[in-house]
């Protein structure tokens, strides 16, 4: 298991290297320009000893909202107002300018030689990079998007833009004009099995159960799985002691794969967003996924990390629940071995219920947080790859200094308001300070 385990994260940057490489050479042919990072001149000088809380306001028709000022922001830090240091307003490609870029150029007659170009042909203005999770898409699942996403992929971009279907598992098309490449890169996805959980195992200990058991201490988790060994083990006269150490083992070793394969997401996304930090113009990164739990504080600290490092790059990340519609009831041949104890509590129905809304949290938070949109809890996928192939066209950026903030390497919860009413706010949730200093000896 040890020498798989790290096997995402060899494939993937590799992979990315060539995403990059392939749009060095698309540029290498191209006109170059300058694209101004935000309207005014004012700039944000980003630190070590600040934090960056990009920002989407919009009306109740669901519009961007563009003319706010400094003064109409207030952020809050664990319930403490803040001192807004830094505001700049970020004016991004809208649906006009889409229609623009979508629209062909005019013809002019020249004496040219035929196939040859006599205009370089512009910069992309826009980037966008279609993340598929094949890690914890189930089949049913993936079919239902490669099929919706073959057909949409050409109705979601406009001639001027430059996308890339990139897989967590390292599927990647690189950055292409071709749609074409794109959907053949879509129907090579696979569903990854490498960290998934298996549900026959016995003791059955999936992902929440083992944090519950390990982090959280539940003795009630506990009790549940040693009962749930003991029946589908068939063991007849079993010691406490032995039931416990066996599924504190299982525990552990679930609660490792498990972390192992968030942090391994969470640490390819950031990896993606990094380089599209590089990229002119728009940068937008749409995950489409069913979500994955992100528990520990470690997992807490990552995702910190992807929104720090999107802020400082201006990517918007989107997501979209791939899963449409669902329910959160347990399906019973996935609790084949379920104990007596669970027939009476009804426990697993209750873990199997919170780890699908607890799915949600990575997804909604990296949209909220880099100010793009979640979709989700619609059947309509069509739909959402529309919607999210069109970035906000104003994203305020705030800084506030960390000077009055205690180093204590602890998770910040944030509050954005905005003193006008009628108005939704769509903030990063919250940061990891940075850690106390050690000591030296």
């Amino acid at each position: 298991m040890t020498a798989n385990a790290k096997q995402p994260l060899i494939i993937v940057p590799f992979c990315l290297c060539f995403l990059v490489f392939s749009l060095r050479v698309h540029l290498a042919a191209e006109q170059t320009k300058e694209t101004p990072a935000a309207d005014g001149n004012v700039k944000i000088q980003v630190s070590v000893n600040a934090v960056l809380v990009p920002v989407v306001v919009r009306d109740s028709e669901g519009r961007a909202v563009g003319n706010l000022k400094k003064e109409d922001f207030q952020v809050f830090d664990r319930d403490k107002l803040q001192v807004i240091s830094g505001f700049i307003v970020q004016k991004r490609m809208g649906e006009e300018s889409e229609r623009k870029a979508a629209a062909p150029a005019q013809s002019v007659p020249s004496l040219a030689v035929p196939n040859v170009s006599s205009q370089p042909p512009q910069v992309p203005e826009r980037f966008i990079v279609f993340l598929f999770d094949d890690m914890h898409l189930r089949a049913g699942d993936l079919l239902q998007v490669q099929k919706v996403a073959t057909k949409m992929l050409a109705e979601s971009l406009v001639a001027s833009d430059l996308a890339a279907v990139v897989s967590l598992s390292g599927t990647n098309s690189g950055l292409t004009h071709d749609h074409s490449k794109l959907q053949e890169a879509v129907q090579k996805i696979r569903v990854q099995a490498l960290y998934r959980h298996d549900e026959h195992a016995c003791p059955n200990i999936d992902y929440y159960q083992a944090d519950l058991i390990e982090n959280k201490r539940s003795e009630q988790a506990l009790q549940l799985a040693m009962a749930d060994y003991a029946t589908c083990a068939h063991l007849q006269s079993p010691t406490h002691s032995m039931l416990e150490n066996m599924v504190r083992s299982a525990a552990a070793q679930s609660l490792a794969i498990g972390e192992r394969d968030v942090w391994g997401s969470l640490a390819t996304v950031r990896e993606i967003v990094r380089r599209m930090g590089a990229l002119p113009g728009q940068r937008t990164l749409i995950l489409i996924s069913p979500g994955f739990l992100t528990l520990t504080p470690e997992a807490m600290a990552e995702k910190s990390q992807v929104l720090d490092l999107a802020a400082h790059s201006n990517v918007t990340i989107s997501a979209l629940d791939a899963r449409g519609l669902y329910t959160t009831e347990i399906d019973a041949s996935e609790r084949g071995g379920s104990s007596a104890l669970d027939l009476v509590t009804g426990q697993h129905s209750q873990y199997h219920s919170e780890t699908m809304k607890r799915d949600e949290d990575v997804m909604s938070e990296l949209a909220d947080g880099t100010g793009g949109t979640y979709f989700h809890n619609s059947n309509d996928l069509e739909g959402g790859f529309k919607t999210l192939a069109q970035a906000p066209e104003y994203v305020y950026l705030l800084e506030f200094p960390l000077e009055n903030i205690k180093p204590d390497g602890a998770y910040h919860r944030l509050k954005v308001k905005v003193d006008q009413d009628g108005l939704k706010v769509q903030a990063r949730r919250g940061y990891f300070a940075p850690a106390p200093l050690k000591n030296k000896k």
